[in-house]
């Protein structure tokens, strides 16, 4: 079944959205583990105690998204912890097989009937970054209501990558459930997810299922540029530009644009290139302008051509040379 762009594309705002393409599911987010780590703690004896006795139904939900470092950190703290996280422990060990087996790495064949195996009895004893795997995997099978179980399951649990994805499959339902939908892009938002951010400040610019904000649209925006998320980069570089939901700011708009195109985002490669040929910085304007147009830019080729005509044969060439050897900054 074709997955649906969403917003819809007949409409007319320069802003992007994420497009739902019929032939991957990646624009759900993978389970993507704590940063920090928790190093074993020196505390009294009495401190200890009183970790003790945390039920735990509250340490398994807390540590249901811990990565290996932090759950063996964890495990540390005391008797009791390390007797009640015995089965996450189990699950991160078939959580790695299953990733194993998905992505044929560790000396394994990529199998993705043993990767999902592996994955739902990773879930079975409680971890949600498996549930968030599994669930992707049956999402890519077209089995999106096992898909949608298990997000619900990791979302109670409060992983945010299963919120976002949660999210994303109310707003893909025919119809929508955009009550849902912007209750689990709010609690992952506000937990630091930045796709959410991203999708949040779309609903909020485009009135789905809420008043149109664009003040908040644009906070969100840049919550998520500022997290690394280059179509945020780019909404955020528009706002500034036309002056929605923020102050005009040409300093900002080009900012953002630039760091976009840095990151890949093609119409902001072209855009980018256009202002530096205003600029009269034909060699810079060529470069990127070459990107958007190998990119798929369709109107970037006829710019570029116009300022290659400018340039000398040794500059032409290194233009080229420069667009071949770029590679794109990392981004969320």
């Amino acid at each position: 079944m074709k997955h649906v762009t969403w917003p819809h594309r007949s409409y007319s705002s320069p802003f992007s959205s994420i497009p739902f393409s019929n032939s991957t599911y990646s624009h759900f987010s993978a389970a993507k583990h704590p940063r920090s780590s928790l190093s074993p703690p020196s505390m009294p004896a009495s401190t200890t105690a009183d970790l003790s006795s945390l039920p735990y139904d509250v340490l398994i939900k807390i540590a249901s998204s811990f990565d290996h470092p932090n759950l063996l950190s964890a495990s540390l703290v005391c008797c009791s912890w390390c007797e009640a996280l015995q089965p996450l422990r189990e699950a991160m060990l078939l959580l790695q097989w299953g990733k194993r087996f998905k992505h044929g790495r560790g000396g394994v064949r990529q199998n993705a009937e043993k990767a999902l195996e592996s994955f739902l009895k990773a879930a079975a004893r409680g971890s949600a970054l498996a549930m968030v795997d599994a669930g992707l995997m049956y999402w890519g099978k077209g089995e999106r209501d096992k898909s949608v179980d298990l997000y619900i399951k990791a979302a109670e649990l409060g992983n945010h990558a299963a919120q976002c994805n949660l999210a994303l499959s109310y707003l893909q339902a025919k119809p929508p459930n955009t009550e849902q939908a912007l209750k689990w892009l709010y609690k992952a938002s506000i937990g630091g997810n930045v796709r959410s951010q991203y999708q949040l400040a779309l609903c909020l610019h485009r009135s789905v299922g809420v008043r149109s904000n664009m003040k908040e649209a644009a906070k969100w925006y840049l919550k998520a540029a500022e997290g690394g998320y280059v179509r945020a980069m780019y909404n955020i570089s528009l706002c500034y530009s036309f002056g929605e939901g923020l102050a005009h700011s040409r300093q900002q708009a080009r900012k953002w644009m630039k760091r976009a195109a840095d990151r890949g985002h093609r119409k902001a490669q072209f855009e980018h290139g256009l202002a530096l040929f205003s600029e009269g910085d034909m060699m810079k304007a060529v470069v990127y302008l070459e990107l958007a147009s190998r990119a798929g830019e369709t109107g970037a080729a006829h710019i570029k051509n116009l300022v290659l005509n400018r340039l000398s044969e040794a500059s032409r060439d290194q233009a080229m040379s420069l667009a071949d050897n770029w590679r794109a900054l990392p981004s969320s």
